[in-house]
C-alpha cells in the first residue's frame, strides 16, 4: 500500500470541494510551511511539498477523477510532480503572489483547452468510429504573427518592470515579488497594436477536425487530443481538445458495462418443446438452440457477443431473456390443439400443479377433520 496520505487530508478539505476551496486551501498551507518562513525546519519543507503535490493532482480534472475512484493506485505509472523551491513558484506563482522573494517572470502562457461533446450510437460504438468535429477555437493572427502588435512594429519594453515582468514590494520581514501590473507579467507592452487582432495577438476561426472514437467506448468516455485546444502565446504550445462521449440509447439492447442484454419472445409451443430461435447482436443475427421447458423470464448467456472493453478489447456477454407470448387471436386448428391439451392437463396434472393443489387441501384439511371428530 501507498505511504503518502490522502490528498484531501492534506489540504484538509473535504472530497467534494470545488476548485476554488482547492485553491484557497493550498495558498493557505503554501504560506505556512514554505521554507523562507522555517528555515531549517525539514518537516516545514516536507509538508509544503506534499500540499503542493496534492494540489497539483486535485486541480487536474482528469488526475482527480482516477484519484477519486481508485485513490494513490491510480495515479500509478503517471508521472507525478517533484517540487524544488523554484519549481514551485514556476508553477504556483501567480496562485499566492510570488511571496518571499520567489516571483517569476510568468513567460509565454500555454492555450487553454476546449471542450465538446460527441453523440454516437451503440453500434458506433461497438465497432469503434471516426466522427468529424466542428469548434470555434482561437488561433495565432496572421497578420502579426501572434505577436499583437502592427506588422513593422515590435513590442516595447516595459518601462515599469524594465521587461523582467515582476515587481518587488516589501512588506515588514517580508519580501513579496508579484507580476508587473504594467505589463502584466510579460516583460513588454505593445504600443501600436494589431489592427485585425487589436493586440490580442489571437483571432477567432473554427476547426473541423475527425476524432478517433474507440471500440467499447461508454458516455462519459473522455477523449484527449492533443495540441487541439486554444492557440498559446507566442512560443507556448496549444492546449487539449477534451472530448466527452454519449452514446445514445438503443432500441432493442440495454447496456450493463461491456456486456449487453436484450429480450427475444418466443411462442409457447417453443418454450414447452425447445427450439431454434434467432437471436439479434451487434454483429448481426445468429441461432440459439433453447432446451425445452424453457419459461419466461430465464436468461441464457452468449459468451464473447456483448461490447468491447475500452481498454483490454475483450468483449463480454449478451444476455437474452426470453418472455413466452401469449397469443391474442387463434384459428380453429390452434383453438383445438390447445382445448385437447387443457383436457389432458386436467387428467394429468403436472407436479407444479399438483403441489399448488395440495397446498390447498392441506389448507383446509385442519376443519374438515374437527367436523368429522363431532
Amino acid at each position: 500500500m501507498s505511504g503518502k496520505r490522502d490528498y484531501y487530508e492534506v489540504l484538509g478539505i473535504a472530497h467534494g470541494a470545488s476548485a476554488e476551496e482547492i485553491r484557497k486551501a493550498f495558498r493557505g498551507l503554501a504560506l505556512k510551511y514554505h521554507p523562507d518562513r522555517n528555515a531549517g525546519d525539514e518537516d516545514a519543507a516536507a509538508r509544503f511539498k506534499e500540499a503542493a503535490e496534492a494540489h497539483e493532482i486535485l486541480s487536474d480534472p482528469q488526475r482527480r477523477e482516477l484519484y477519486d475512484r481508485y485513490g494513490h493506485a491510480g495515479l500509478s505509472g503517471m508521472p507525478m510532480p517533484d517540487f524544488n523551491r523554484d519549481s514551485i513558484f514556476e508553477a504556483f506563482g501567480d496562485l499566492f503572489g510570488d511571496f518571499f522573494g520567489g516571483g517569476r517572470r510568468r513567460g509565454p502562457q500555454a492555450g487553454n483547452d476546449l471542450g465538446l461533446a460527441i453523440e454516437i450510437d451503440l453500434l458506433q460504438a461497438y465497432h469503434g468510429c471516426k466522427k468529424t468535429v466542428s469548434f470555434p477555437r482561437q488561433e495565432a493572427c496572421g497578420e502579426c504573427n501572434g505577436s499583437g502588435a502592427k506588422r513593422g512594429t515590435s513590442p516595447a519594453v516595459c518601462k515599469q518592470c524594465r521587461g523582467k515582468g515582476v515587481t518587488t514590494v516589501r512588506q515588514g520581514f517580508l519580501s513579496i515579488r508579484q507580476s508587473c501590473p504594467g505589463c502584466g507579467g510579460y516583460g513588454y507592452v505593445i504600443t501600436d497594436p494589431c489592427p485585425v487582432c487589436r493586440g490580442r495577438g489571437r483571432v477567432s476561426a473554427r476547426r473541423n477536425l475527425d476524432v478517433e472514437v474507440p471500440p467499447g467506448a461508454f458516455t462519459g468516455l473522455r477523449l484527449i487530443v492533443r495540441g487541439e485546444g486554444e492557440a498559446g502565446e507566442p512560443g507556448a504550445p496549444r492546449g487539449d481538445l477534451i472530448c466527452e462521449v454519449h452514446v445514445k440509447e438503443h432500441p432493442l439492447f440495454y447496456r450493463d458495462g461491456d456486456n449487453l442484454v436484450c429480450q427475444v419472445p418466443i411462442a409457447f409451443s417453443q418454450a414447452a418443446l425447445g427450439a431454434d430461435i434467432e437471436v439479434p447482436t451487434l454483429d448481426g443475427p445468429i441461432v440459439h438452440t433453447m432446451k425445452p421447458g424453457t419459461q419466461s423470464g430465464d436468461v441464457f448467456r452468449l459468451l464473447g457477443r456483448g461490447m468491447p472493453n475500452v481498454r483490454s478489447g475483450q468483449r463480454g456477454e449478451l444476455r437474452v431473456m426470453v418472455l413466452v407470448e401469449t397469443p391474442r387471436s387463434l384459428n380453429k386448428r390452434q383453438e383445438e390443439l390447445l382445448r385437447e391439451l387443457a383436457e389432458l392437463d386436467n387428467k394429468n396434472v403436472s407436479p407444479q400443479r399438483k403441489s399448488f393443489f395440495e397446498k390447498i387441501r392441506n389448507l383446509f384439511a385442519p376443519s374438515d377433520h374437527k367436523e368429522e371428530d363431532k
